[in-house]
């Protein structure tokens, strides 16, 4: 997967409608919901959109023939492999039907012009794990994890006996990273999905 390092803006016209493309990078919903908010331009006919996050998708037609406009973007976006984007499609209208082959192709192609030529990087899916580390175990383990690249320690509470450790792991290392704490620690030490339960008298 990949995300954008900032905007991007592609526009061109087909049959006389303009097509003005912006991608934008997001973290959240609501910053989707600012950006479409923010770059929708009321002078056009048409404004419409699409995002991902992760597993989560919208898209909106804003008045063209259902299918058209929102579906296309939203292909762009994934045929492209970008996580954590919305894209907003603008037309103003230039007196020319296109009919309903056309505005896919005008929409989608638009969108996928403009992410084409945005500044990318790539990502990997990673997953948030929790791991208790005493002290004896805390500096070896630590910077053994730093050599793996891609574990980012989110988190890091100390108490009487060690540390609470979040740490942000690839999915991809993730059987490794949790050998490598269990052979450091001689087995004192496990990666958790969750912390786990205080323990009640």
């Amino acid at each position: 997967m990949f995300e954008l390092v900032r905007p991007a803006v592609s526009e061109q016209v087909i049959k006389k409608s303009r097509f003005l493309a912006t991608a934008i990078p997001i973290a959240g919903e609501d910053d989707a919901k600012a950006a479409i908010a923010s770059h929708g331009h009321p002078d056009a006919n048409h404004n419409c959109w699409a995002w991902r996050l992760g597993g989560a998708y919208r898209f909106s037609d804003d008045g063209e023939p259902g299918g058209t406009a929102g579906k296309p973007i939203l292909a762009a976006i994934d045929g492209q492999s970008i996580d954590k984007v919305v894209v907003v499609v603008t037309r103003w209208f230039g007196g020319v039907l296109l009919g309903s082959g056309g505005l896919v192709r005008a929409y989608g192609g638009t969108a996928a012009i403009c992410l084409k030529g945005a500044e990318r990087i790539e990502t990997k899916p990673s997953v948030d794990r929790y791991f208790h580390l005493q002290f004896s175990d805390l500096a070896l383990v630590k910077a053994r994890l730093d050599a793996f690249g891609d574990v980012q320690i989110l988190e890091e509470r100390f108490g009487a006996d060690g540390a609470d450790i979040v740490a942000r792991i690839a999915e991809a290392d993730l059987d490794a990273v949790s050998r490598l704490v269990s052979d450091l620690t001689s087995g004192r030490s496990e990666i958790l999905l969750v912390p786990p339960a205080s323990k009640t008298s």
